[in-house]
C-alpha cells in the first residue's frame, strides 16, 4: 500500500517542528535538561501541556486533542529526532491514561487524566520483578483486600524513574490461588506512601534511571483499584491498540546518524564504515515506512500484532547497530567515555553500553520473533 500524508499532516509536522525550534535550540529554555524520550522535563512537559499536545490521540472529554494515529505518530518521530525530552509525561499518556479511559471509573479519569494532560502527573511502570521479567505472568507481588484498602508486598525492579514519580502503575497479584495470568490486578499506588522504599540501580553507562523498589504492608486505597480485581492482565493487554509504532526509536536511530556522518565526514574513513552507515539508514528508512503502516492499520481500526512485534524487533537491533557501528568506525577515540578526549562528549560508548538493554527491555528479541511467527506466519508453538 502507499502511505501518503495529508496537506493536514503536513502542515502539523512542520508547526511541530517549529515549536521544537523555537524551544529547543542552543540557548533556549530547556536546553541543558537530559535529551531524549527518556529526558525528564516537567517544564518542557508543561509546555507542551499549554499547547493541549501532550495526550494528542486521546479523546477530547479526557484532555486529549482528538487526532488520529497518524498524527500522534508524527508528533513521537519530530520529538525524537529532536531529543525533546518527554520523559516525565510519557508513560502517563502511553500507559495509564488508556487503561483509565477504557476501565477507571469517573473519579479516576477525573483526578488522573487531567493531572496528565496538563503536564503533572508523573508515573512510574511497576511490573517487572526479579523472577518476572520477559514472563511477567508470574509476577509475585502481593495486593491483600484488608477492609477499604489493599496491603501491598513485594518487589518491583528495572522500575524507571521511580525515584521522581508521583504513582506507580502497579500490577500485582489478587489470587494467588488462580491460574498466573488470571490473578493480576491494577492499581495506582503513591509512590511517598508509607512503606514504600527506591533504591538506585546505576546501569554500565553510569546513568541513573533505572530502580528497585520494595512495598512493605503499602495500604493502596480500593478505590485506586483500576477495572475489575483480576482482570489486570487483560486490561493491560488492551493498552496494544493505542500507538505501538517504534517510530520514536526509528527517528532517534536517524538523528544518531546524521549526527555521527557529520563526526565520520571529518575524520579518515574506511570504505567499509561508510557501507555500514548506508546500510543503516537503510534500515531506518525501512523501520520509518514500517511504522506509517502500523499507524495506518490503527487508524483504520485494526490491531497490527506482527507488524508491531517487527517494528520493535527492527529499531531495537537497529539501535545496537547503530551504535557498534560508531564505536568500530572511531576506534579508540569513540571509547573515551569522559575528559577532553571524549567525542561528542562520551556519547558514542554510552549509546553503546545504553543499548545493550534495547533487545530486552519491552519485550525480549526473542518474544518477538515468537509472535511473529505464531501470529504472523501461523507457525505452531512450541
Amino acid at each position: 500500500m502507499r502511505i501518503r500524508f495529508t496537506a493536514e499532516q503536513q502542515a502539523f509536522r512542520e508547526e511541530v517542528r517549529s515549536f521544537v525550534s523555537q524551544n529547543l535550540s542552543d540557548g533556549a529554555e530547556f536546553s541543558d535538561e537530559l535529551r531524549g524520550e527518556m529526558g525528564w522535563s516537567p517544564a518542557f512537559s508543561r509546555k507542551l501541556a499549554e499547547r493541549g499536545w501532550i495526550a494528542l490521540a486521546w479523546p477530547r472529554e479526557y484532555g486529549g486533542a482528538g487526532l488520529g494515529f497518524m498524527e500522534q505518530v508524527i508528533f513521537n518521530e519530530e520529538m525524537s529526532y529532536a531529543q525533546a525530552p518527554i520523559g516525565a509525561h510519557r508513560r502517563g499518556v502511553f500507559y495509564v491514561g488508556p487503561i483509565l479511559i477504557l476501565y477507571g471509573t469517573e473519579e479516576q479519569r477525573r483526578v488522573h487524566l487531567r493531572a496528565i494532560t496538563e503536564g503533572m502527573g508523573y508515573y512510574c511502570q511497576g511490573f517487572s520483578e526479579p523472577g518476572a521479567g520477559s514472563d511477567l505472568a508470574s509476577l509475585t507481588t502481593r495486593a491483600v483486600r484488608d477492609g477499604d484498602d489493599y496491603l501491598v508486598s513485594g518487589q518491583k525492579i528495572w522500575t524507571a524513574d521511580a525515584h521522581r514519580s508521583d504513582y506507580c502503575w502497579l500490577a500485582a497479584r489478587t489470587d494467588p490461588a488462580a491460574p498466573k495470568h488470571k490473578g493480576i490486578s491494577n492499581f495506582i499506588l503513591d509512590m511517598h506512601a508509607p512503606g514504600v522504599t527506591v533504591r538506585p540501580l546505576v546501569n554500565m553507562a553510569g546513568g541513573h534511571s533505572f530502580n528497585e523498589v520494595f512495598f512493605d504492608n503499602v495500604r493502596v486505597p480500593a478505590v485506586n483499584l483500576v477495572g475489575e480485581e483480576n482482570r489486570g492482565w487483560y486490561q493491560t493487554a488492551a493498552t496494544l491498540d493505542f500507538e505501538r509504532s517504534s517510530i520514536a526509536v526509528f527517528a532517534g536511530t536517524k538523528r544518531f546518524l546524521d549526527d555521527f556522518a557529520v563526526v565520520l565526514r571529518g575524520r579518515p574513513r574506511r570504505q567499509r564504515d561508510v557501507f555500514a552507515v548506508a546500510d543503516l539508514y537503510t534500515g531506518v528508512l525501512v523501520g520509518q515506512l514500517l511504522s506509517y503502516f502500523i499507524a495506518s492499520v490503527q487508524e483504520g481500526g485494526g490491531v497490527p500484532n506482527r507488524e508491531a512485534s517487527a517494528a520493535k524487533l527492527l529499531s531495537s537491533e537497529l539501535r545496537q547497530r547503530a551504535s557498534a557501528t560508531a564505536l568500530e568506525a572511531l576506534g579508540p577515540a569513540g571509547a573515551v567515555q569522559a575528559g577532553p578526549g571524549a567525542l561528542a562528549g562520551g556519547l558514542y560508548v554510552r549509546e553503546y553500553l545504553a543499548g545493550v538493554s534495547a533487545t530486552i527491555a519491552g519485550g525480549t528479541s526473542e518474544i518477538q520473533r515468537g509472535v511473529i511467527a505464531t501470529r504472523g506466519l501461523g507457525l505452531p508453538r512450541g
